[in-house]
């Protein structure tokens, strides 16, 4: 089995391509990047698609007839890569029968340990489309805008944190060298107590199953679980999902109780967003001399700078690190020094992100893409 392997946390399936919004391809693209510095080959990119908008989407639809919801998710996921190839690992979404499987074992081995429980709970229901909107919540229906709802009581999986612990913690995010974000182990300690992870989707891990008619598994649950249902067929014991630190912030507590399966551990790459637009000047090309390596700066070396910036990589840093890419490319070895390549893997596995602005470093790990060619198809190493 491999040890540590990244995987980007699953994307939602929204209504943009990465050519638009090439900031919603960071996590994939620092996953790859890393993957191939450790020598291993593509893993799939990961896409949540149990989403409120997907419903409404698919329910407003022309077509919903004769196109369903599942091939409606696939032609929105192969959309999103367009012009460019698809990629070489593959896709797998947060709804997939490899997912949906594991979901359902973990669930009934956390209800048989009593982390998890059935309650029945008051629930406020739209009386046109039965949507679930929480107990006694108020207002128009987030599902299809009706404005009528009826409060009943019904059957629900909970988690209950009071005796659980602490929902996130320093041992929970993978990055040595790097400071603690104690102000998302605040945001996580201030979760609900009492949190529902059974909500009322037309699409994701059926919790019928359970007893749980019409529900699936809170979608912020169920991205953990298709981090883990890769990894598992991937062989890794050590899985880390990229994700934002407000992703994070949202989605530690629901995602607590699946965050480990037998021997499998899952942890979070935090990483910060890109400032894209300040990055898209032709003329900051120009200015450097630096056209040569322009999609190398924006698909490969911003993502792994936004994996050691955590909170945001200013805009104004664009030009310094763009020299400092030029640079090293320009001085990068024929062949990567050994001793030093060791060095960068050990940092790659590690989570320790501070050799991305070293140029002797930075150089080596260019040279090592070149011998594995390039983040988005390396091919040494297998699973």
């Amino acid at each position: 089995m491999n040890s540590v392997v990244y995987f980007n946390g699953p994307v939602q399936n929204g209504d943009f391509t990465f050519a638009e919004r090439p900031g919603k391809a960071a996590g994939i693209r620092i996953a790859e990047a890393l993957n191939a510095l450790l020598g291993l080959v593509p893993v799939p990119h990961l896409w949540n698609t149990v989403t409120l908008a997907g419903d409404v989407r698919h329910r407003c639809a022309a077509d919903r007839d004769t196109v369903g919801r599942q091939q409606r998710e696939q032609e929105a996921l192969l959309a999103k890569y367009a012009p460019g190839p698809m990629p070489t690992g593959g896709l797998r979404t947060d709804a997939d029968h490899q997912v949906a499987g594991l979901a359902l074992d973990m669930t009934r081995n956390l209800l048989a340990d009593g982390t998890l429980t059935v309650r029945d709970l008051p629930v406020r229901l739209c009386t046109r489309c039965g949507y679930m909107a929480g107990g006694g919540a108020a207002g128009d229906c987030r599902s299809c805008g009706h404005g009528g709802g009826r409060v009943t009581r019904r059957p629900l999986l909970v988690f209950d944190r009071t005796a659980y612990g602490p929902v996130l913690g320093r041992d929970d995010v993978h990055a040595a060298g790097a400071r603690t974000p104690s102000h998302l182990f605040t945001i996580a300690h201030h979760a609900p107590q009492l949190l529902v992870l059974s909500r009322t989707r037309d699409h994701g891990v059926d919790l019928s199953p359970l007893g749980l008619e019409g529900m699936v598994l809170d979608p912020r649950a169920g991205l953990h679980v298709a981090v883990l249902a890769a990894a598992g067929a991937f062989g890794a014991v050590r899985p880390v999902m990229t994700v934002t630190e407000n992703a994070a912030a949202h989605v530690a507590a629901y995602g607590a109780p699946f965050r480990r399966h037998g021997p499998v551990r899952l942890r979070y790459a935090l990483h910060g967003k890109i400032p894209y637009e300040a990055a898209a000047s032709a003329q900051l090309y120009e200015v450097h001399r630096a056209q040569e390596v322009q999609d190398l700066f924006t698909d490969w070396y911003l993502p792994l700078c936004a994996a050691r910036e955590r909170a945001g990589i200013s805009a104004a840093r664009i030009p310094a690190l763009l020299k400092l890419l030029r640079r090293a490319h320009l001085a990068r070895p024929a062949t990567p020094p050994g001793d030093l390549l060791a060095d960068l893997r050990h940092c790659a596995a590690a989570g320790d992100m501070r050799w991305v602005t070293g140029a002797r470093a930075l150089a080596c790990a260019l040279s090592d893409r070149e011998d594995t060619r390039g983040p988005m198809g390396p091919t040494r190493g297998a699973p």
